[in-house]
């Protein structure tokens, strides 16, 4: 079983930084995709970022060029760097992690972006 525990969420001012960390325990392959979801209050959840082994990433359009993800298959970490952030990107942040058909989803941290 993969447990995802998510790190690094706080509050913090337009045009400010985070950096989320997720560490997995459990077995996970680095041929498998990891990556990072938000939802907003009132929202349905999206997608951030993905990455698979090769380092290969895809963003959502709202965070290409701010966000940057990448891992770390030997430390079994996944991370998100989230510059020039706005209030829109206040949402609480997910891990995830998939192994064929089966997700895996970490408890969640808040990101909040006010003054």
């Amino acid at each position: 079983q993969v447990q995802l525990v998510e790190s690094g969420g706080g509050l913090v001012q337009p045009g400010g930084s985070l950096r989320l960390s997720c560490t997995a325990s459990g077995e996970i392959f680095s041929f498998d995709p990891m990556g990072w979801y938000r939802q907003a209050p009132g929202k349905q959840r999206e997608l951030v970022a993905t990455i698979d082994s090769l380092s290969n990433s895809n963003y959502a359009s709202a965070v290409k060029g701010r966000f940057t993800i990448s891992r770390d298959d030997a430390q079994k970490t996944v991370s998100l760097q989230m510059n020039s952030l706005y209030a829109e990107d206040t949402a609480v942040y997910y891990c995830y992690y998939r192994r064929w058909t089966n997700e895996y989803w970490g408890q969640g941290t808040q990101v909040t972006v006010s003054s």
